[in-house]
């Protein structure tokens, strides 16, 4: 199992994160992005309106290392921050065939397989790990 059951239970409940891409020329580029959890298969999917043709989709043909985060302040009195950062290399995705309800997503995607996982102050408590 690639992620925690209580990072799944944080994952299901968020609907954005950033993902941290490196472009071509050396420069770092940062994107908020939706992003879908597929348990079984042990990746993250990232898709979008015309995504073959972003940025993003590019700077991981070139580099495929890179680093989503998803996190959000749980409270704020007192200052509670949470979240979940993955490193992995990403893969890009083509020809993915989209049901009624995905219509507005392009048939590319970023997939991203963890090598490593850190997360905190999910349910009181705080991991990092790599992944084999």
């Amino acid at each position: 199992m690639t992620f925690t059951a209580e990072e799944l239970r944080y994952l299901a409940g968020q609907r954005l994160g950033r993902l941290a891409t490196l472009a071509a020329d050396g420069t770092l580029q940062n994107n908020p992005v939706g992003f879908t959890v597929h348990e079984a298969e042990g990746y993250i999917e990232i898709g979008g309106y015309d995504m073959g043709k972003s940025r993003k989709f590019l700077n991981i043909q070139k580099n495929p290392e890179v680093s989503l985060v998803i996190d959000d302040i749980a409270s704020l009195d007192p200052w509670e921050v949470r979240g979940i950062e993955i490193r992995g290399r990403a893969e890009p995705v083509t020809g993915i065939e989209r049901g009624p309800s995905e219509s507005y997503l392009s048939a590319e995607a970023i997939r991203i397989h963890p090598r490593r996982i850190r997360s905190w102050n999910l349910e009181g408590s705080s991991s990092a790990r790599w992944l084999p």
